[in-house]
């Protein structure tokens, strides 16, 4: 992307880091001034050090400025990382400790119309021996407090901007917040601001988000993205803007491999449709979702599960008592199995994951269950909004989409999700207990299907070591969905596959 100014093109500057660069339109406009806000921990210096780390990669000369933490402090965040700083100017414009000495105490000026300016002196001196195309200030908060006041510290950062401005550098000032007195001033001199954020939820981990609040003539990705700090770096995962990503999709059937269950569906899934299977614990609906990725196995296809409430060898061996043995086609890279965990996983890295097995070439996402991914959302507004968004995506890169619903409740009328996602889905199956001559028996339906014609049937479902099977109707009983039925005559299918 370019940014166009004063009649030529200027490519923009990566910031290094991946979806940062998505997020700021291709990175940074050359021979700005930008401001990156964030408490202490919210990664503002690893940011820093990744930004310089990439100018001196491309052959740049760089320089970090601390005016709060030693460079020794600064080499062991590297460290962490795993990073080498060659290539890369520190300097370190912190007090000596013979600043506590009596006879260097000032008598006749303030503190801060001698520091300032022997800082301000010493910057500019570097950067005239250096001639550095990056530079980062850390922090702003010394800064502040070296001016003395609101004016002069304005004043000072004015300075600033229009020297490194002549320079052509880009630079970038780190403020940690700390400041009782934090103000709009920088703000409003910045080319533009990034926000970094820190949330601590009452379980699991820290969750971090930025927000880009504002960036002059230049576009840019609204909006709060999830990041987190890794060995490595940040890593930002940019919010889904489905609108992004159309497509044209070629009408297709994804059949199950169970006859039955396909007819009952009208020949099978759509591509580029989403279909939400609901219904009590244990009646089925994970199996079901399965048997549609092991069926596409089975074609060469490539299938993707995400899996928040069971465990991998867990799922192994359920779907081994049913017939389906997944252990070639996982090996062969055709059914991706990804556990979950809410508490470690944000909604955004969650989406990042799915895009990338669509990208690896999936056709078939299967989410199970959409309660735990309730679990990894802060609130259930923002679930329905993400998912909307999501299917809506997957849809339109022609993937098929599974998404398995636990109700509260084994049986009865008034079973209930933990969240309607019905109306977001394409298609609803609903899995339900019935009693019927001492036993508990499982009962399958289509709810709604808008890509095509469905059997409005219901049959009884069974699931045993051969494998899924789909009952012919069950015209003997009125009241099957109320798990109680009456019968109207005869008895039920005793067709057990």
């Amino acid at each position: 992307m370019c940014a166009l100014e004063r009649g030529s093109c200027k490519v923009d500057l990566s910031v290094g880091v991946d979806g940062l660069d998505d997020v700021l339109g291709g990175g940074l406009t050359p021979g700005r001034l930008y401001l990156v806000e964030g408490t202490p921990g919210a990664g503002k210096t690893t940011l820093a050090l990744q930004f310089l780390r990439e100018g001196a990669r491309r052959g740049e000369a760089v320089l970090y400025v601390t005016l709060s933490e030693t460079i020794g402090e600064l080499k062991g965040v590297a460290a962490s990382h795993g990073w080498d700083l060659a290539g890369i100017e520190l300097r370190e414009l912190l007090p000596s400790p013979d600043s506590l000495l009596p006879d260097e105490q000032y008598t006749m000026f303030h503190p801060s119309e001698v520091e300032l300016g022997e800082t301000t002196q010493r910057v500019i001196a570097d950067v005239g021996q250096l001639n550095p195309t990056r530079v980062v200030f850390d922090s702003l908060s010394e800064l502040r407090l070296l001016a003395g006041n609101s004016l002069r510290y304005r004043r000072q950062i004015l300075a600033l901007k229009q020297f490194f401005a002549g320079r052509n550098c880009t630079v970038l000032l780190l403020d940690d917040m700390t400041s009782t007195d934090h103000d709009l001033q920088v703000q409003s001199i910045s080319h533009a601001v990034l926000k970094l954020e820190q949330q601590q939820s009452d379980y699991g981990v820290t969750r971090r988000r930025l927000v880009v609040t504002k960036y002059r003539g230049h576009d840019f990705r609204s909006g709060y993205h999830d990041y987190k700090i890794v060995r490595g770096g940040l890593v930002v995962f940019p919010r889904l803007v489905a609108a992004e990503h159309t497509g044209d999709v070629a009408p297709e059937k994804l059949a199950s491999g169970v006859q039955s269950l396909d007819a009952l569906l009208g020949g099978g899934l759509d591509r580029g449709t989403s279909t939400l299977l609901v219904g009590a614990p244990g009646t089925g609906k994970s199996s079901v979702a399965v048997q549609f990725a092991y069926a596409a196995a089975q074609r060469g296809e490539c299938a993707s599960l995400f899996i928040f409430d069971e465990s991998v060898a867990t799922l192994k061996r359920r779907c081994q008592g049913l017939g389906m043995d997944l252990a070639p086609h996982v090996e062969a890279g055709r059914i991706l199995i990804r556990p979950v965990d809410p508490a470690e996983l944000s909604p955004g890295e969650f989406v990042h994951l799915i895009r990338d097995a669509v990208g690896r070439g999936a056709r078939l996402v299967i989410i199970d269950s959409l309660n735990g991914y309730l679990n990894a959302m802060p609130d259930e507004r923002f679930l329905v909004i993400q998912l909307h968004e999501l299917l809506t995506y997957l849809g339109q890169a022609g993937v098929a989409t599974l998404l398995v619903g636990a109700h509260h409740g084994l049986i009865g009328p008034q079973m209930q999700t933990p969240v309607d996602a019905s109306y977001l889905a394409d298609s609803v199956v609903l899995l339900r207990y019935f009693e019927a001559e001492g036993e508990m028996r499982q009962a399958i339906s289509v709810i709604k299907k808008r890509s095509g014609a469905h059997e409005r049937t219901i049959r009884e479902f069974f699931l045993s070591d051969s494998g899924l099977r789909v009952g012919p109707p069950l015209k003997e009983f009125r009241g099957v969905l109320t798990g109680v039925p009456a019968s109207v005559g005869g008895s039920p299918s005793q067709d057990k596959g």
